[in-house]
């Protein structure tokens, strides 16, 4: 038989050498409407890929004869030292994935000196996080019609001791997820087919839905109607939280509530990243939410450079989406990114093998960070810059 490349089909997280390794053994874990949700993106998932293609079409310019054994990937971010460029995204949902996943990727991201910032639809409470997960914690909400709910959660993460408030403003209109969609009957109620497809994950079955309950999103119980703050089909219910009326008005009034560090996390242009900057925010996260929201949107790659020179002396510019290597870290830390959030790099780890996996998944990306930076001839992060970049051809190697 000729010699071909195929997929990992190992479970040994150790053996797992980059996160594409971590995702097949993810995919095997856990059902299909499970994975769907943690994979999927809106309508055609032009986005998705908008996302990755931005990233694989720059190339490297590296600089040789460069004495690198002191490199190092520490950065500052808001006056305190974090061992990499990195911070783990907010994700919704996530006790679907793993039993109290929103504790297993704080914990993962403490074990490196990196963020997390931990989603209001978490399915653990945000008090839990805080007084079990150490670390450096900050706060993403959403601000629905009751404003009540976000001032709710506000002052809890305030008294909980969390760093930053994360305002995410790009999901006021929810995304149409197609293929998630399709996996359920009516809001969550799965089909009968995915049914069967979880009888045969039964170890999932068991850990997630049947020892301690199925998930809910605990920040949100005391708002929601009664039986509908359940996880299971969590992208077919979420979409009566959002409010289409937020503004720079609510961005105003939770700079009134907040004394903590405040980012404005949905930033794709020069014009919303100076207002930003003027409402007295901290920090901009660039981000078509992973793909999840508008189709046919630009990257926040292709924005970075614009912005990072309007802004970046004025606030703190962190971007996501479609990271994957350290590689495409170095990359948007080259343009002008602070730092770099990860979403699905470490829910791929979260999948596939709890806290464990998570920090197999942060141990990979910052090992690829040291040895990209060494290739490229620089000792540290402050050495990058877009002179190391050149675009290159669409669809090449």
């Amino acid at each position: 038989m000729p010699w071909r490349r195929r997929p990992f089909r190992g479970s040994d997280l150790e053996r797992a050498i980059n996160i594409a390794d971590l995702r097949e053994i993810a995919r095997r874990k856990v059902p299909n409407f499970v994975f769907e949700y943690l994979e999927g993106g809106a309508e055609d998932e032009a986005t998705v890929r908008q996302n990755r293609a931005a990233l694989e079409a720059l190339r490297f310019v590296p600089r040789t004869l460069v004495d690198t054994t002191t490199r190092h990937q520490r950065i500052e971010l808001f006056g305190r030292e974090c061992g990499a460029p990195l911070l783990i995204a907010p994700t919704g949902g996530n006790g679907m994935i793993y039993p109290l996943g929103d504790l297993a990727l704080a914990r993962a991201a403490a074990s490196i000196g990196i963020p997390f910032c931990l989603s209001t639809v978490s399915t653990v409470r945000l008090e839990r996080v805080a007084a079990e997960a150490g670390g450096r914690l900050w706060m993403q909400l959403y601000v629905m019609d009751d404003r009540r709910v976000a001032a709710d959660i506000v002052t809890r993460a305030g008294a909980a001791g969390f760093e930053a408030l994360v305002f995410t403003t790009d999901a006021n209109v929810f995304g149409s997820r197609e293929w998630d969609r399709r996996n359920y009957r009516r809001p969550g109620a799965p089909t009968a087919r995915n049914i069967l497809d979880a009888l045969r994950h039964p170890r999932w079955l068991y850990e997630v839905l049947l020892r301690a309950g199925v998930p809910r999103f605990e920040n949100l119980v005391p708002f929601l109607p009664a039986g509908q703050a359940t996880a299971v089909g969590g992208s077919t219910v979420i979409p009566k939280l959002f409010s289409p009326s937020i503004t720079w008005d609510d961005v105003r009034w939770l700079r009134s509530l907040w004394r903590g560090r405040l980012l404005v996390k949905g930033v794709l242009s020069v014009e919303d990243a100076e207002r930003a900057a003027e409402t007295g925010c901290d920090g901009i996260i660039l981000t078509n939410h992973g793909g999840r929201q508008l189709d046919y949107c630009i990257s926040p790659l292709e924005v970075l450079p614009d912005i990072a020179r309007a802004v970046g002396g004025r606030l703190a510019v962190l971007i996501d989406g479609g990271f994957r290597r350290g590689s495409d870290v170095i990359k948007a830390l080259a343009l002008g990114a602070r730092g770099v959030m990860l979403a699905r790099a470490t829910l791929y780890g979260l999948t596939a093998g709890g806290e464990r996996g998570a920090r197999r998944a942060l141990e990979i990306v910052t090992s690829e960070i040291d040895r990209t930076l060494g290739q490229l001839g620089c000792r540290s992060l402050a050495e990058l810059g877009p002179h190391l970049l050149r675009a290159g051809p669409p669809g090449g190697t």
